[in-house]
């Protein structure tokens, strides 16, 4: 039978009784009456209800809350005792806007495919968010998050350029040192929050700081990608996002000695002494994908950290 915690998680999943009572195979008076004796026993209003709305009091919402969360803790303790079962339960991932869409959605298809009895929640956020504040059980991410509290295993080496179109250095040069970009358009991308035109380069054993300007700026990793691909100036991307561009020419590598730092790609998951099964065999599965496919196509990632 089903118990108190899975009628509330259920019942605030979809939103109204009527539909609750047919995920249940119940009838909705019955979930009427169990409604009701639930929150008798509680002596709190759970649910505010009308003919035409439906929402949890605040007591409903603290109530489902901590249900989902037992109920995560039950699925986690009967996969980490019974290690041999096929990974089930929720997970729930979070990505970058650009790469969770173009990459990470369709690895979910197949991992989904591959293990059915998994229940996958995924969000794209332009911005790292917090995983253990927000429930998360993982993030894939373009470069390191600073937070003791997480696990980071890289999946992917991933250098940064800079780089510019062969019509751009035709027409004004190619630079010759850091110094030759203060004269030089070049395209910045706006991400989170990095102080604005600032680019940092290591050079033997130094490192350097460069003020650069332009005239064109964005937060979208595609969009500037695209004014470079135009002949509007100077960027800085990764290689994930460059190879195919590097390699049939329409952008080219300058200033290769100063080196940019890495953006590599990693999944972070918080730290656990047992990790669910259902997270242990979706970080299995990312990363045998790149280890088969390399980092040979891929999409601009348009909020990665360090992209």
């Amino acid at each position: 039978m089903i118990s108190d915690l899975e009628f509330m998680v259920i019942l605030a999943r979809y939103g109204n009784l009527a539909a609750a009572a047919r995920a249940l195979n119940v009838t909705p008076p019955a979930a009427t009456r169990r409604l009701a004796l639930l929150e008798k026993r509680l002596g709190v209003r759970l649910v505010n209800r009308t003919t035409r709305s439906f929402s949890l009091t605040s007591e409903g919402e603290t109530y489902r809350q901590h249900a989902a969360r037992i109920l995560g803790d039950i699925v986690d303790m009967e996969d980490i005792i019974s290690s041999s079962r096929k990974p089930r339960g929720l997970l729930r991932i979070n990505a970058t806007l650009g790469f969770g869409r173009t990459t990470v959605a369709p690895l979910v298809s197949g991992f989904t495919r591959r293990y059915p009895q998994v229940e996958v929640q995924m969000e794209v956020t332009d911005r790292p968010v917090d995983l253990v504040e927000n429930g998360f059980d993982l993030a894939i991410r373009f470069g390191a998050l600073p937070d003791k509290r997480l696990n980071a295993r890289r999946i992917l080496s991933n250098r940064r350029f800079l780089c510019a179109s062969p019509l751009y250095l035709e027409r004004h040069g190619t630079p010759a040192s850091l110094a030759d970009l203060a004269q030089h358009r070049c395209i910045i991308h706006r991400q989170n929050d990095d102080a604005y035109g600032i680019w940092r380069f290591a050079h033997h054993d130094h490192s350097e700081v460069v003020k650069v300007h332009g005239m064109l700026s964005s937060n979208d990793g595609d969009i500037v990608l695209g004014w470079a691909l135009d002949g509007h100036g100077i960027l800085i991307r990764s290689e994930w996002d460059l190879a195919k561009y590097l390699e049939s020419g329409r952008l080219r590598v300058v200033l290769p000695d100063f080196t940019l730092p890495d953006a590599d790609l990693y999944v972070y998951y918080p730290s656990q002494r047992n990790l669910p099964a259902r997270t242990r065999a979706f970080i299995d599965f990312l990363v045998a994908h790149f280890d088969q496919s390399g980092r040979a196509e891929g999409h601009a990632d348009k909020s990665a950290p360090a992209g």
